[in-house]
């Protein structure tokens, strides 16, 4: 992102304060008059705060003017001390929002009172924040608002940071991961898409291979064509993108698989009119995907990376797959088909097992999956599933520092039982229940190759229509900045 970010460690004078017209500032919850006092007009930010119903309470926000000649208009914020990165997220989202109808072209920052890391991470969350609102979406309007956009940020009162280029990183990526899933159909097919990450492979130096039908047909991906014949365009395919270090090594890769179907109807299992809208994001696993990829690459991650691009529609028609219908995935295993709306696991069995015969060192797939993940966790959380029991704990805590919760769900294998087919290996899901996204992650499980560590993400709060953390729109692009930590924080990977 090309906006540019100012650091001072000192908190601004009276003269810079009066110079700039938009102002977020955080001071720790229970700071005093004279906390507030740091910061030039601080004192009447602290009195009307006082003013307000309940008066300056846990994570409070509020929005003023300071009597300077330009009426600078201030959020401010009062942070619990004790904050989760979720709570500094949402709060930095709120700041960040009370200024959206002045549309500035820059943006004061300011933390007070607060001590070294603390000011570290509530300055990291502000940055995401307005990152995160000044990110282009799409608009496809006739006559588009002409907005203004945010063009620098001036941050003070936190020592400058190296984790804020890992900011950017993260940014960049799931702010593509965002736009793409706005996308609609019409703009974002899987010819359409396959261009686009082709451009982005040019510009990023990444190599890229497609498998398409007649390469799929070759290596016998039977579950991921039974999803594609359905599509009047054979378009469909697997997109393979590589990622190598500055320093050449032997290190096997990590693998990042998503599910990237453009469109999902439902096949013949047609779904009802008001769960096929918004079925343009069905694709937000193979996106997130992407992005992560992309920001580790401008990270220049020390190992390997590979993304695996899972890419079709789910079309109703005279070809499209049925049920009851047996297909053969690329592993040799026998899939009956009971639902043709699970058409997401049928398209990653095929990816995952293409892509363990790479023998990777750890594969991450990320899919928009399971209504009854969302049933279970809800739209704050999303859930994670792992052949690796041991990383519970570590998966719980890079959640809970990056922002993007998951959930640690059990894979029993006893649960295969609902699975089991009279006339094929297994079925692709029970014909019902409520723990269909235990039974997606076991069916899941049986392509990913012998003694490969895997983590399965299932994006139960991948939309959200009035933001999650620090993003502001629908499709929020989770996942980027959870792997980012996973990797480079809790070294999942090694390294």
């Amino acid at each position: 992102m090309d906006i540019r970010l100012q650091q001072k460690t000192a908190l601004p004078t009276a003269a810079e304060v009066d110079v700039r017209a938009n102002w977020a500032v955080v001071a720790p919850m229970g700071a005093g008059a004279g906390t507030w006092a740091k910061f030039p007009g601080g004192p009447v930010l602290y009195e009307r705060g006082s003013r307000r119903p309940g008066g300056i309470g846990k994570n409070a926000v509020w929005a003023t003017t300071l009597p300077n000649a330009i009426g600078s208009h201030v959020t401010c914020a009062a942070l619990d001390e004790k904050a989760t990165a979720f709570e500094r997220l949402t709060l930095a989202r709120q700041l960040v929002a009370g200024h959206k109808e002045f549309q500035p072209e820059e943006i004061g920052l300011a933390v007070v009172g607060f001590k070294a890391k603390q000011a570290e991470q509530m300055a990291e969350a502000l940055i995401a924040a307005a990152l995160a609102a000044a990110a282009p979406m799409p608009d496809l309007r006739s006559k588009p608002d002409k907005k203004r956009r945010l063009a620098a940020m001036q941050l003070y009162g936190c020592a400058p940071a190296h984790r804020f280029r890992r900011t950017y990183a993260e940014l960049e990526g799931s702010s593509l991961a965002r736009y793409l899933a706005t996308l609609p159909p019409t703009e974002l097919t899987p010819a359409t898409y396959r261009r686009r990450v082709a451009a982005l492979a040019r510009e990023h130096h990444l190599d890229m291979e497609f498998y398409g039908i007649e390469a799929l047909r070759k290596k016998k991906a039977g579950a991921f064509l039974a999803v594609a014949q359905g599509s009047p365009a054979p378009d469909a395919g697997i997109l393979r993108l590589r990622y190598r270090p500055p320093r050449k090594t032997k290190t096997a890769p990590v693998a990042l698989v998503g599910k990237g179907i453009c469109f999902d109807t439902g096949g013949i299992n047609v779904k009802p009119a008001k769960f096929m809208l918004g079925m343009q994001g069905d694709m937000q696993g193979s996106a997130v995907a992407l992005g992560t990829l992309l920001a580790l690459a401008q990270l220049k991650a020390p190992y390997p990376v590979e993304a695996w691009l899972a890419l079709a529609m789910n079309h109703v028609g005279p070809r499209a797959y049925k049920p009851t219908d047996v297909v053969t995935a690329a592993n040799g295993t026998t899939i009956e088909v009971i639902h043709t709306d699970a058409e997401g696991r049928m398209v990653l069995s095929d990816t995952l097992a293409l892509c363990s015969q790479t023998k990777p060192r750890l594969i991450i797939d990320y899919a928009t999956l399971t209504g009854s993940c969302v049933q279970a966790i809800g739209k704050g959380y999303s859930g994670a599933f792992t052949n690796r029991p041991e990383w519970w704990g570590t998966l719980i805590k890079a959640g809970n520092e990056s922002g993007e919760r998951i959930w640690p769900f059990p894979l029993p294998p006893d649960y295969d039982k609902m699975l089991e087919s009279q006339i094929a290996d297994t079925k692709q899901c029970a014909e019902e229940g409520p723990v269909d996204h235990i039974l997606a992650a076991r069916f899941l499980s049986r392509f990913v190759g012998e003694g490969i560590p895997w983590l399965h993400l299932d994006l139960s709060c991948a939309s959200n229509r009035e933001g999650l953390a620090h993003v502001p729109t629908h499709f929020n692009g989770f996942g980027v900045r959870l792997t980012l930590n996973l990797l480079l924080d809790q070294k999942l990977a090694g390294a």
